[in-house]
C-alpha cells in the first residue's frame, strides 16, 4: 500500500524536469484562475524573532485537480551565509491527505521563468527583437531558455555585476543570433524591445529613462522586504500588467510603495494574466513602456507539484 507522503529530494526533482512543460501547465493553471476553477489566497511573509530571517507562504488550491497546498521559502541568516530553501506540500482535497513532499528550489526557478515567458508572450510587440536580461544567475539563464523562441530576436544583450567572469553563459542562440554581456546595465537596455530583469536585488537595477517607448519591462520578486528592480515613482509612467491583480499589489515592493507614496494605485493595473489568458483584458497599446510584475504564486508550485507527482507515478 502506498506511503504517503511521497518525499522528492533535488535529485529526484532534476530526473524529472525534461519531462515537464510548465509553460503549458502554467498557462492551464492560470486560465483555471480566470475561469474560476482554482483559488489564490495572498502570499504571507512571517519574520522570525531577533531578525534572524523570515520565509514566505505560498497557498493555492486546484479543483479541477481536487488538491490544494502550500511552499514555504525560508530565508535564514545563518551568522551571514544566508540559507534559502523552499519544500512544497501537496494535499488531497478528497481525503485531506498528504499526497506530495518536494524540493520546490528547482521547480521556483523553471515555474518564475515560464511565468515570464507567458507575460512576454502575450505582452512584448510581435516584432520585438533586442532583448535584455538583467541578472546572470540561475533564473536569469532560465529565462533566456524559456523565452528564446517567444520572438525573433536579433540580439540578447547580458548585464550583472560578475557576468564578465562567469562561465557557461549562452553565446548564441538556436537561430545563431549573438548573446553578448553589455559594459553595463544602461548598455544593455538601450533600445531594448523587451527587458527582463532576473535579480534578488531590493533596490532599482536599471534607471526607466533609458528605455523605449513600446518596451516590455518585467520584474520577479525575493525575500527581500519591499524589493523591487524599479523605481517605485516609475509606475505611473508604465501601463502596468501583473501576475494576479488580487495578491500582488499586496506583495510588489515597488507596488506597495508607490501605492503608500499617493502616486499610483493598484486600480491603474491593465490587467493580470487570467485575465490575458481568457480575452477579459486588452493587450498593451504601446503609447508608453509596459510593465510586468510577478511576485510567484502558490498556484504556480501546486500546479508544477501536480504535474511532478504524475510525472513521478508514469516511472
Amino acid at each position: 500500500m502506498q506511503q504517503y507522503p511521497i518525499v522528492l529530494d533535488d535529485a529526484a526533482i532534476q530526473n524529472l524536469l525534461g519531462k515537464l512543460d510548465i509553460r503549458d501547465i502554467l498557462e492551464k493553471m492560470f486560465k483555471a484562475l480566470g475561469e474560476g476553477k482554482a483559488a489564490q489566497p495572498p502570499q504571507t511573509l512571517s519574520l522570525f524573532p531577533d531578525d534572524t530571517g523570515d520565509f514566505i507562504t505560498y497557498l493555492g488550491v486546484l479543483a479541477n485537480e481536487k488538491v490544494f497546498g502550500a511552499k514555504l521559502s525560508p530565508y535564514i541568516v545563518n551568522g551571514g551565509n544566508p540559507v534559502v530553501t523552499a519544500w512544497t506540500v501537496l494535499m488531497s482535497a478528497e481525503t485531506g491527505l498528504p499526497l506530495l513532499l518536494c524540493d520546490a528550489k528547482r521547480l521556483t526557478v523553471e515555474r518564475t521563468a515560464a511565468t515570464t515567458a507567458i507575460a512576454v508572450d502575450q505582452l512584448a510587440r510581435k516584432d520585438a527583437a533586442k532583448l535584455a536580461i538583467i541578472g546572470t544567475g540561475a533564473i536569469g539563464q532560465a529565462h533566456l531558455r524559456y523565452v528564446e523562441a517567444m520572438r525573433a530576436w536579433t540580439e540578447v544583450r547580458l548585464w550583472s555585476p560578475h557576468a564578465h567572469q562567469q562561465n557557461g553563459l549562452s553565446q548564441t542562440l538556436a537561430t545563431g543570433a549573438p548573446v553578448i554581456i553589455a559594459a553595463n546595465a544602461e548598455a544593455a537596455v538601450q533600445d531594448a524591445d523587451v527587458i527582463l530583469l532576473c535579480t534578488s536585488s531590493g533596490t532599482p537595477v536599471i534607471d526607466v529613462k533609458h528605455l523605449r517607448n513600446d518596451a516590455l519591462v518585467t520584474s520577479i520578486s525575493t525575500n527581500v522586504v519591499n524589493a523591487h528592480e524599479i523605481d517605485p515613482a516609475a509606475l505611473s509612467g508604465f501601463d502596468v500588467y501583473c501576475d494576479y491583480r488580487e495578491t500582488t499589489p499586496k506583495s510588489a515592493g515597488e507596488m506597495k510603495l508607490a501605492a503608500a507614496s499617493g502616486g499610483w494605485t493598484p486600480e491603474n493595473i491593465q490587467g493580470d494574466l487570467p485575465e490575458l489568458l481568457t480575452a477579459k483584458a486588452a493587450k498593451p497599446a504601446y503609447q508608453r513602456p509596459v510593465f510586468f510584475r510577478s511576485i510567484g504564486l502558490g498556484l504556480e508550485d501546486i500546479a508544477a507539484a501536480v504535474a511532478v507527482l504524475a510525472a513521478h507515478r508514469k516511472q
